[in-house]
């Protein structure tokens, strides 16, 4: 199932999939939904217009603070559990908040203006395999990402604790 559809939807796949896109997005995109957020007390993230959101707090891989990132993400099972990809807009490194889960699996999300307690699981073989198409079916985006990359792209699942 695609993520939405339409000219529009098209059109910011296509764009997505940029080397620009990926230059300029990880400095926009965040701040404006983290101002949205806080705007809205939780209750709307402006990307999620195109794609589903989550806001994510995880402790920091290092020092253990929360830290406070806003993830598209692919929902499963009805809003029961998420499924999310760590892209990093198509650049080289792992994003920051992929570790904080390795490290530091329990994390909370806010999802439509909800706070939900989580446990963050990176997923692996076959079920990585199986999860990684359903991302591609749900935005095409992310193949051009791996493509332009050598590292596999983490997928983790967070399920309700």
């Amino acid at each position: 199932m695609a993520a939405t559809s339409g000219v529009g939807v098209r059109l910011m796949q296509k764009v997505s999939s940029t080397l620009l896109f990926a230059k300029v997005a990880p400095h926009v995109i965040p701040a404006v939904d983290k101002a949205v957020h806080r705007l809205t007390r939780g209750k709307v993230i402006l990307s999620a217009q195109m794609l589903p959101g989550v806001i994510l707090t995880a402790k920091g891989a290092r020092t253990g603070e929360p830290r406070t990132t806003p993830l598209a993400c692919m929902p499963e099972d009805g809003g029961t559990s998420w499924l999310l990809i760590g892209s990093n807009f198509g650049r080289p490194g792992h994003p920051a908040w992929t570790g904080n889960l390795l490290r530091h699996p329990d994390a909370d999300v806010s999802w439509k203006g909800r706070d939900i307690a989580v446990r963050a699981r990176l997923l692996e073989g076959e079920e990585r395999a199986e999860a990684w198409r359903a991302a591609l079916a749900f935005w095409p985006p992310y193949a051009a990402y791996q493509a332009r990359i050598e590292r596999e792209i983490r997928l983790f699942r967070l399920e309700r604790r």
